[in-house]
């Protein structure tokens, strides 16, 4: 199940899409693929899927060199790619039966194929014609093409784009809850998206990694800091909040709330505790704020940028 890049370099003509990245994922995880427009995501799917090859350094699927050995390869993966190209004159049952045939399923193809379809959520859908489907139901037609085969390793590139919120929250599980038995790349800029199914991140920027963590620990290592959420009975000013230690600035957010900015890895709710019993203060709430993907992606991404 796992996936194993080593050293890969793919350059068009003399620019580099990929430099000398590096990654491996074991079976059963979910990662996230980030990166901003023309970072090199899509670059580094299609070669893991055989579509095209890298200039330099190896990959392999399950064991398999994507390049000496692709037809094993593509035996293991299921690919949804980000434009998902599907013949729209063909009806959705019909399109999965041609799909089910190239993967010679034969005896077990229309067990599977049912399966696919109520998996999906596309019951209603299956006798129309893709072309007269909404990009959301095209978009689950396309996982169910990317799973039929049931792959060891899927490879999705933005495969809840045009989805709407219960289809967002309907395709999240089924992807979280597939992560349980297969290998999972997601390339996704809904970075909550990320934080609700991710076990993983892997942040690229100008074809370089630039992160590669668990989703939690990415989150508290980051160097822009933690923050606490607290609220007194009282007032008190910006100034007495960062003699507390550990406590580096403080942001007021109405009277008596505050919101306070940590070094990395610290916890300073014990401290904020005592300031408040030393002060003759009520502490009303108070709770720590991890940072959020979507920041840690700014700021890897901005600092890359200005290198």
């Amino acid at each position: 199940m796992s996936i194993k890049v080593e050293h890969i370099t793919k350059l068009y003509g003399t620019q580099k899409a990929l430099d000398d990245v590096s990654f491996e994922v074991p079976g059963k995880q979910v990662v996230g693929f980030l990166g901003p427009n023309g970072a090199g995501k899509s670059t580094m799917m299609k070669i893991i899927t055989c579509f095209i090859p890298q200039t330099s350094g190896l990959s392999s699927v399950s064991g398999f060199d994507v390049t000496e050995q692709s037809m094993e390869v593509r035996k293991r993966v299921g690919y949804l790619p980000e434009h998902n190209p599907l013949y729209l004159e063909m009806y959705v049952k019909e399109y999965l039966e041609f799909i089910a045939g190239i993967h010679h399923l034969n005896g077990s193809k229309q067990k599977r194929i049912a399966e696919m379809i109520e998996v999906t959520g596309l019951e209603v859908e299956q006798k129309k014609k893709i072309g007269t489907l909404s990009k959301g139901y095209r978009q689950r037609v396309g996982l169910a093409q990317a799973m039929i085969h049931n792959p060891e390793v899927l490879i999705l590139d933005e495969p809840t784009s045009g989805l709407d919120p219960n289809q967002l929250s309907e395709i999240r599980t089924l992807i979280k809850n597939i992560g349980k038995e297969k290998t999972i790349i997601l390339s996704t800029h809904i970075m909550q998206e990320v934080e609700a199914v991710c076990d993983r991140v892997i942040i690229i920027n100008k074809g370089k990694i630039v992160a590669d963590e668990n989703t939690v620990l990415l989150q508290q290592q980051s160097s822009e800091g933690n923050f606490v959420l607290v609220e007194f009975d009282k007032g008190v000013s910006k100034d007495q909040l960062k003699k507390i230690q550990g406590v580096l600035d403080a942001e007021s957010l109405t009277e008596k709330s505050w919101r306070l900015k940590t070094a990395a890895g610290a916890d300073v709710r014990a401290d904020v505790f005592n300031f408040a019993v030393q002060n003759q203060l009520a502490v009303l709430s108070m709770q720590k704020e991890e940072q959020r993907i979507e920041n840690i992606f700014h700021q890897l991404t901005k600092e890359q940028k200005s290198r």
